[in-house]
């Protein structure tokens, strides 16, 4: 399908995205963000691989459920390492695509009562520094309706070199929440890694009031416990 084709069939934000991305292309060739190859910011052979797969895990001691759209690996992750650490927000519609497939298989375990969707609250200085919040951004180009419920009591150190237990350790208590009093919340994120954030999100929430039926994201690592 052609950027003209995909603008036309795609809603009022993600088709302002593609514009943009198609005249950025058309002014200044840049490498392929998955791939390299120069041409589109996304070549169809990448935009393919970016179809959503939904998947299912579990992570926590109890179990939390968590739905992605994609496997955080390959173009997935180069996509959404660009969108969230270089300023690629072109690149927010697949991934709004993956984020609502994650939705959309988690819905029918969740029933037909009302559901908030809660993104994970980012730091004041991330979200100076890039000038935006991925999850919220992602979450608008996806169309969701979102509740913010959570706030960072503090800052958790770098969890990248830690293992699961030390990342529990290390995020709790960083999170606490208000307004949830007997809300059904599905906590929203772009990256499920060992859990430990979602898990003390979902923690502050009960702590509140809230009910929380599982988390959806944009995308997983290899850890799961489920299956497609």
């Amino acid at each position: 399908m052609t950027d003209a084709r995909r603008a036309a069939a795609a809603g009022p934000r993600a088709r302002l995205d593609l514009l943009l991305g198609a005249l950025q292309e058309i002014v200044l060739p840049l490498p392929c963000t998955g791939c390299g190859s120069i041409g589109p910011s996304i070549c169809p052979d990448c935009r393919r691989a970016l179809a959503p797969a939904p998947s299912l895990r579990h992570v926590g001691d109890r179990g939390l459920p968590v739905w992605s759209g994609l496997d955080y690996e390959g173009v997935a992750r180069s996509v959404l390492l660009a969108f969230k650490n270089e300023g690629r927000t072109e690149h927010a519609p697949p991934l709004a695509v993956a984020l609502r497939a994650a939705l959309d298989a988690a819905l029918p375990v969740l029933g037909t009562a009302p559901v908030s969707l809660v993104p994970m609250p980012a730091t004041v200085r991330s979200s100076r520094d890039r000038g935006y919040d991925p999850v919220r951004v992602v979450l608008r180009r996806a169309s969701l309706p979102s509740v913010r419920l959570l706030r960072l009591q503090r800052r958790a150190a770098d969890q990248r070199s830690l293992g699961r237990e030390d990342r529990l350790r290390n995020v709790e208590g960083t999170v606490a929440a208000r307004g949830a009093d007997g809300r059904r919340v599905l906590l929203v994120d772009d990256v499920v890694t060992t859990g430990a954030t979602l898990t003390e999100a979902a923690r502050a929430v009960r702590v509140a009031g809230g009910i929380v039926l599982g988390a959806i994201t944009v995308a997983s690592t290899s850890r799961r416990s489920g299956a497609r």
